[in-house]
């Protein structure tokens, strides 16, 4: 059992969304530090400046996870500040949400940089200092998109298989060295932050962000391989395994109309 009281934990994406609701319930749980990463400044700033209002011990630091040399200078600056990571959350993410042909080669590069690599070159150096302790937990917040192929989604989807297979590739990594490190993957369906404005979801029900953070905590907590949120999408897997590929798109694609979702996004503004 990962213990959440009193741990020190750094989540990318941290100044909205469920970055921001994630360090909010984590200092609630009894975390006695978060170190939030951010690129958007101004909202850094304010969540900085709300949390530290209500009492609580939280670190900032305006971050471009694109890059291996501003990754290396917020660690270096969280190394000066004596901050160490016992939780890391991978979080942050960014979906363009146009077909694959009007995609450009900046797009597909930024989305796949921030969705799928990132993850792994901050991993690359805080796993090693996880190891050498013996302790820690890897959090990849990855997406139901991750195990279904989805129109209009190509990139994201790309991205989030990239994150999952990763991840999970690590926990079994970590376990054959016999390592204490824990790794849990989350993949949630749609969630109603402003990422996924627009989202039209008749069927299956867009989740509310607290829901998905609750889930991550608890299975955090009790050392869970995997969050998949809601029901559902635990059986996509055997389901996608079990059906013949039309079938499953008449199931999902038609029935579930999973397909369609996409037609309506807007998404947010950055």
């Amino acid at each position: 059992m990962t213990r959440i009281k009193n741990t020190h934990a750094l989540i990318t994406g941290a100044a909205s969304g469920l970055g921001l609701l994630m360090t909010e319930q984590l200092l609630a749980a009894g975390a006695c530090h978060v170190t939030l990463w951010d690129i958007n400044a101004s909202a850094l700033d304010t969540a900085l400046t709300r949390l530290r209002a209500d009492g609580y011990s939280v670190h900032g630091s305006v971050v471009d996870i694109t890059s291996a040399e501003a990754i290396d200078a917020a660690l270096a600056d969280m190394d000066a500040e004596g901050i160490t990571v016992d939780l890391l959350i991978n979080n942050a993410g960014i979906i363009v949400g146009k077909p694959f042909v009007e995609q450009t080669d900046a797009a597909i590069d930024r989305e796949m940089a921030i969705n799928a690599l990132a993850p792994m070159h901050i991993g690359l150096r805080i796993l090693p200092r996880m190891i050498a302790q013996n302790r820690g937990h890897l959090v990849t917040i990855a997406s139901a998109a991750g195990l279904v192929s989805n129109p209009r989604m190509a990139v994201y989807c790309a991205s989030k298989w990239a994150a999952i297979g990763w991840s999970d590739s690590i926990r079994l990594e970590l376990a054959q060295a016999g390592s204490a490190v824990k790794v849990t993957t989350v993949t949630p369906y749609y969630t109603s932050t402003g990422m996924f404005a627009g989202v039209r979801s008749p069927i299956i029900p867009i989740i509310e962000p607290l829901a998905v953070v609750q889930a991550i905590l608890a299975g955090i907590q009790g050392n869970a391989i995997w969050v998949r949120t809601p029901w559902i999408v635990s059986v996509l897997p055997l389901v996608r395994g079990l059906l013949p590929t039309r079938w499953f798109d008449v199931v999902v694609g038609k029935w579930l109309g999973v397909y369609d979702t996409m037609r309506t996004f807007t998404g947010r503004s950055e």
